[in-house]
């Protein structure tokens, strides 16, 4: 007997005929397993926030900020470009730009794999907690500022100040570097960074190779008390 799987149930909104509001309240009853296609979005903002069923979103056209903020689970994914705050505070699932992102990409990034096909603005991956994000061009200034956990791969070129004040969230990048910000440092790669690059680019569909890239992190000095630093009080 051959077993057939049912068809995944599609719905499409046309936000030039429905609120993001209402097109929000439908994406947070939705059941698991659905699959949910929006168009027209003609850069608006807040599409997508708080996702937390197991369900495809497509977006077909461009959205404005905060696409896909404090995403929980399942995939969300905009073909064109998105604007600032990008799946910010994101905590488990994937969120995929096939075009461009504006500042602060996965900002506060608990959880899950953020992949950006084209470049994105300034503050990448700030105060990242643990979120991946793989951007297949180049990153603005400040990126990974604070940085905490996770993982943050840059496919092209990356701004000044990266990693300013990092903590333990590693950083790839494969082209150049304009400048590194305080306590962040380049670090040897070995064999298990190869390992998790090959597979984070494995999953964002990069055919870049693992050692085109250089690794950088923290020099473990910022938050390490030291008595010399301590003044008069």
């Amino acid at each position: 007997m051959t077993l057939i799987a049912p068809a995944v149930a599609t719905t499409t909104i046309d936000l030039a005929d429905s609120s993001v509001r209402e097109l929000n309240q439908l994406l947070h009853d939705a059941a698991d397993g659905t699959s949910w296609v929006v168009e027209s979005p003609v850069g608006s903002h807040n599409i997508g926030v708080g996702i937390s069923a197991d369900i495809d979103v497509t977006v077909e056209g461009n959205v404005g900020y905060y696409f896909a903020g404090m995403h929980q689970t399942g995939t969300a994914t905009v073909h064109g470009s998105a604007g600032v705050g990008l799946a910010e505070n994101i905590m488990s699932g994937v969120v995929h730009v096939t075009g461009d992102a504006s500042q602060s990409t996965a900002a506060t990034g608990h959880g899950g794999l953020v992949i950006v096909d084209g470049n994105t603005g300034a503050r990448c991956g700030i105060s990242m907690k643990g979120v991946d994000i793989v951007v297949g061009g180049s990153i603005g200034h400040a990126s990974a500022f604070m940085a905490q956990a996770g993982r943050l791969v840059v496919c092209g070129d990356a701004g000044e100040a990266l990693g300013d004040s990092i903590y333990e969230a590693r950083i790839y990048v494969r082209g150049e570097v304009a400048s590194l910000g305080a306590d962040c440092v380049e670090k040897q790669v070995r064999p298990e960074h190869l390992a998790e690059l090959a597979e984070l680019l494995e999953r964002a569909g990069r055919s870049e190779r693992p050692e085109e890239f250089r690794r950088y992190g923290s020099a473990r000095n910022l938050y390490h008390f030291k008595v010399d630093n301590a003044g008069s009080y």
